[in-house]
């Protein structure tokens, strides 16, 4: 008897804001199970449940390893407003690399490329937006990774002394959310997507 091969499916998905990036629930809060997908994807790596942007849902599991693992190290660009107006000599640290916390064991970040957005990002709306201050100032910054641990960017931006308050992940790769709406989900072909992120 021959086994049929599952057909692989590529979904990018602009993850919103209180979302988590799994498709269970214990407690109340939005999942992915909210959004139509078909049963056998699953998410690649994940966003945080107060991040927003990019996410990958896939039924090809040598997508996540590729994308994943230590070895094979890509390009993450987050979009990331913080309080306060980072100088360049605080960026300066970011590129560098910076000690934050992992699991309760000191980490130092790989060097990063780190800038001042000049003009707002071109992003949907948070629901609900961040609280504005108006003696406050905010700034956007576009960071750049080859790595991914947990809650990295915001832990980045709180040592250097600039919390985050908005944390998107516009890319990784060449492969981006320009134009996407919060929720929006688009689905690739296997060599437009393996193209994109440079597999």
């Amino acid at each position: 008897m021959v086994r049929s091969v599952a057909e692989h499916k590529y979904f990018v998905f602009y993850k919103p804001y209180q979302v988590l990036s799994q498709f269970t629930s214990s407690d109340g809060r939005a999942s992915l199970s909210l959004f139509n997908f078909p049963k056998d994807c699953y998410p690649v790596g994940r966003l945080d449940y107060d991040s927003e942007g990019l996410l990958i849902i896939t039924n090809d599991k040598s997508l996540n390893q590729k994308l994943l693992s230590p070895k094979y190290r890509h390009r993450r660009t987050y979009f990331v407003q913080v309080e306060g107006v980072p100088m360049s000599e605080d960026l300066e640290k970011l590129s560098k690399g910076v000690e934050i916390n992992i699991q309760g064991k000191t980490y130092r970040t790989l060097p990063a490329v780190a800038e001042v957005l000049v003009d707002e990002p071109n992003l949907p709306e948070r629901v609900p937006p961040i609280r504005f201050r108006k003696n406050i100032p905010t700034t956007w910054l576009s960071i750049t990774l080859m790595e991914g641990k947990n809650r990295q960017v915001r832990k980045m931006t709180a040592k250097i002394g600039y919390p985050t308050l908005r944390l998107v992940r516009y890319s990784i790769e060449k492969l981006n959310i320009e134009g996407f709406n919060s929720g929006e989900i688009r689905q690739f072909s296997k060599e437009k997507i393996t193209k994109l992120l440079n597999l």
